[in-house]
């Protein structure tokens, strides 16, 4: 599968905020880093949380259960309790609308759940 899939519109997620959207039947976690869009895993690694229910901090976001941190841009996990990084998925902007595709990928290296 490689359509990209509408999840929103650019007005929808301000800069500095995070929003949990459904891709291909994944939960996943929509940022927006300075007007660019990135798109992860929703689900924290550590444990059953959704990201997007977290702070975004530049290009970090936080786990609300226990505060992992993880790079938007990279998938990467940055802190305990977390060891795993969260796949990362392509996104796209076309016109004012924001596109994820449903093909993940994950940080090369790094251990993943997905």
């Amino acid at each position: 599968m490689s359509e990209f899939v509408r999840v929103g519109r650019v007005a929808d997620l301000t800069p500095g905020s995070v929003m949990r959207v459904e891709v291909a039947g994944h939960a996943v976690a929509l940022a927006n880093v300075d007007g660019e869009f990135f798109a992860v895993d929703d689900t924290c690694t550590h444990e059953e949380a959704s990201l997007a229910k977290g702070g975004l901090l530049g290009e970090v976001l936080i786990c609300p259960k226990h505060g992992s941190r993880f790079n938007v841009k990279t998938g990467r996990v940055l802190s305990l309790p977390a060891v795993r990084s969260v796949s990362v998925y392509p996104v796209r902007v076309e016109g004012d609308d924001v596109l994820v595709s449903p093909n993940a990928h994950t940080p090369r290296g790094m251990p993943h759940r997905r």
